[in-house]
């Protein structure tokens, strides 16, 4: 693979003008196919299969296709001592409310007074607002047209307050100040590592090319799958913090093989085959990480995994290809001014002049963590279990209304909605009975009967039967909110009465939906699937660094060290966002249970950035330990050649994932910090202290592998060794046909075979 990859980093840099248009058209093709490709993203998750989904098939099928139209709760409430039944505020509402039958797509509207859906103190109201069609399908003229017509009561000056509640309501907001402060940090860090803006602005641009191109792969896949509005950032996040490390470690070794006097050609090659075989190797991790997300059985997950694989496979190819062509136009502006005419000066592994009189702090490190290893390591342990200890208490559920921001529209609805109805009213539940032709009717009034019975029902609504009397529904107003711990009670409770209900009943079945009961078993499954998923992930990690370290227990080390880092970012993830410690400090408004398909997103995510600090550092910890140095020894070498470039990185990932906690979006901020506190652990405290300490430990023995397991395995010449001998036979065969040139010139007294 070195060979291939040099021979890419060769052609890019000598045909850069080339490479730099092929890039250009790529990036206009995607732009094109995004224009003329791209659908909605939807946030509404389900997975097929479930009771919940069933029972909405069911729906579908037997009462038509509005089932699952789009509604909104457009929500009225008065101030003062007035109240809505008062004759000017009554007057005001029904205006609204004619305007609202008049928006465009608008198939009916619920009448308040029609309705009774009026609190006893009068002083809130709702009309509910159907659509006939999906709430994606819902055009941005009509949302615009909805709230013109709902704010005519706020506009007629008798003192009532409108907000919208409901899945056409979608809170925009704009990331860009998020991602814009990663960036800064980021060229901050780039800049004081490398000394050069040029340097600093190439893994940037690299990363921010790479983004652009997966968010527009992005927009024509949403065209052809059900993609979440979360899809986009969790890309960008993604992208902007991979391209920028990978890119980060490609002209790291580019300016070291600057400084060893090679030209710039020659250079990109060797950057390419060494750095560039680590590149493929870390960026496949979290490619496959993200793949198997298909494999859990949970398609809203597999597609938001395939969208963030795609993106950081795009990270890989442009730094494997557009950098060296980027580095070509740059030349030797990417080292420090005072070097750039000087390229045979002594200088470290960076590019950077050397100081013999001063030990890199790497170095320093390894060795301080090498003398002392057992207290370094207990010492470590001990804090990543003690940080880690809050995961006991790790509660999911997904996203509604209640976690959206406290200044949204759509979460003062809730709050009002639930001071005037009950916490209930913001996540009805529906019960769908299927009998026998006829019967219908009859075996939804006992199913009624036995669901208002149950504890924590508000009131059952009674049961209405479709045109075939085959299928009867009726909604249930539970006591507790649509994520409480109540409602996740009520819906098994109801689903508990199967059995005995069918028995009475002749054969007559029930099952419960609606968004709160579809919600439920989505977070019931993606908690499920996640055991299952980890053991995926470390089984690839284990044989994936097998075949990179050929060592039994260094890929061993490495999973462990992994799942202490998930621990330790699941336990920093619940003590902040679930139990509400130093919420306000990162702008949490409400504290509350884990977003549940968070946890799954974090163990493939941090796998792959594990794996990616786990390679840069134990390569070349490996590469002096085959050519004779003491495990010790190769492992002060490894730290003192990899530690600066790693710390480098992962202060660049805690930036920009960092970042992301400003988004307002709940999802959004707890990834982004989940993801910033997890690197931290992983590459400063795991890789960096534990990872050491653990090989000093093992002492030779953590190179072990069985003789015909090392035949039995591939040689993917990570650390370019093949380079290195071609380097050499090239060196030795010019030294060789020389001194055969100066040999035929000399006299007949040299002794015979002299070369």
């Amino acid at each position: 693979m070195a060979t291939m990859l040099y021979r890419l980093g060769r052609f890019s840099f000598r045909r850069r003008r080339l490479t730099l248009v092929i890039w250009v058209i790529a990036l206009a093709m995607f732009g094109t196919g995004a224009a003329q490709l791209s659908g909605p993203t939807s946030d509404a998750l389900s997975i097929p299969g479930t009771e919940s989904w069933r029972a909405m098939d069911v729906m579908t099928d037997k009462f038509g296709g509005g089932i699952r139209a789009a509604s909104v709760k457009v929500v009225f409430t008065a101030s003062g001592d007035a109240t809505l039944t008062d004759a000017d505020q009554r007057s005001a509402v029904q205006a609204a409310v004619a305007a609202l039958r008049n928006a465009p797509q608008v198939a009916v509207v619920a009448d308040p007074y029609q309705a009774g859906s009026i609190s006893p103190d009068g002083k809130i109201a709702y009309a509910t607002v159907s659509y006939p069609v999906d709430a994606t399908e819902v055009s941005v003229e009509s949302r615009a047209a909805l709230f013109d017509a709902g704010d005519t009561a706020r506009d007629a000056g008798v003192g009532i307050g409108v907000e919208y509640s409901g899945d056409v309501i979608g809170e925009t907001e704009e990331a860009g100040a998020a991602e814009a402060l990663g960036i800064v940090v980021a060229a901050f860090v780039l800049l004081i590592t490398f000394g050069s803006l040029t340097a600093a602005g190439l893994p940037l641009l690299t990363a921010i090319i790479g983004v652009a191109v997966g968010l527009l792969g992005i927009g024509i896949a949403s065209g052809f799958l059900d993609l979440t509005s979360n899809t986009s950032a969790l890309a960008t996040m993604l992208g902007l913090a991979v391209g920028i490390d990978y890119a980060l470690f490609i002209l790291s070794r580019y300016r070291h093989e600057l400084a060893a006097g090679r030209d710039g050609e020659e250079a990109a090659g060797r950057a390419v085959g060494t750095a560039g075989s680590a590149v493929v190797f870390a960026g496949l991790t979290v490619v496959i990480a993200l793949a198997a997300l298909a494999v859990v059985g949970i398609p809203f997950l597999a597609a938001m995994g395939l969208a963030a694989a795609g993106t950081v496979a795009v990270a890989v190819v442009i730094s494997l290809s557009l950098l060296p062509a980027l580095l070509g136009f740059a030349g030797r502006t990417v080292l420090p001014r005072r070097q750039r005419n000087s390229p045979q000066a002594q200088r470290d592994s960076d590019g950077t002049p050397a100081r013999p009189a001063r030990v890199p702090f790497g170095e320093r490190w390894a060795r301080g963590v090498v003398r002392h290893r057992v207290p370094a390591l207990v010492l470590s342990v001990v804090a990543v279990g003690v940080v880690a200890l809050p995961a006991l208490d790790l509660s999911v559920t997904l996203p509604d209304d209640s976690t959206a921001s406290p200044e949204s529209t759509q979460r003062k609805a809730y709050d009002q909605l639930a001071a005037g109805f009950g916490a209930g009213i913001n996540g009805p539940l529906v019960v769908v009975v299927e009998s026998a032709d006829g019967t219908a009717a009859a075996a939804g009034e006992q199913a009624q009967r036995i669901v208002a019975g149950l504890a924590g029902v508000v009131v059952a609504s009674p049961a209405t039967p479709n045109q075939a009397g085959d299928t009867a529904i009726f909604s249930v107003v539970p006591t507790g909110g649509p994520t409480s711990e109540d409602t996740r009670n009520l819906v098994h409770d109801i689903r508990a009465q199967q059995a005995d209900f069918t028995a009475s009943t002749g054969g007559a079945t029930l099952a419960v939906t609606g968004r709160a009961a579809i919600d439920i078993d989505v977070s019931e499954k993606t908690t499920a699937a996640l055991l299952p998923y980890l053991a995926v992930v470390v089984g690839c990690a284990f044989l994936l660094l097998l075949v990179v370290f050929r060592s039994i227990v260094v890929p061993i080390k490495a999973a462990l060290g992994f799942l202490l880092s998930v621990a330790a970012s699941f336990g920093a993830l619940v003590f902040v966002f679930q139990q509400g410690h130093f919420a306000d400090l990162i702008g949490l408004a409400t504290p509350g249970p884990i977003v549940s398909f968070i946890p799954i997103f974090l163990v493939g995510i941090l796998f792959g950035l594990a794996m990616d600090y786990e390679v840069f550092l134990v390569t070349r910890a490996r590469e002096e330990f085959v050519h004779g140095a003491t495990a010790d020894e190769a492992i002060v070498s490894g730290m003192r050649h990899g530690a600066r470039v790693v710390t480098a990185a992962a202060l660049i990932m805690m930036s920009v994932f960092g970042g992301f906690i400003l988004a307002e979006d709940t999802v959004v901020k707890s990834l982004g910090f989940a993801l910033a506190f997890g690197v931290a652990v992983d590459a400063l405290l795991v890789r960096m202290t534990i990872v050491p300490a653990v090989l000093s430990l093992l002492g030779r023995s953590a190179w072990w592998l069985p003789t015909w397991l090392d035949r039995a395995l591939p040689n993917v010449d990570i650390e370019g060794a093949r380079l290195t001998r071609q380097a050499s036979h090239l060196v030795e065969g010019t030294v060789l046909a020389a001194s055969h040139s100066r040999g035929r010139g000399r006299t007949c007294n040299e002794p015979r075979g002299t070369v």
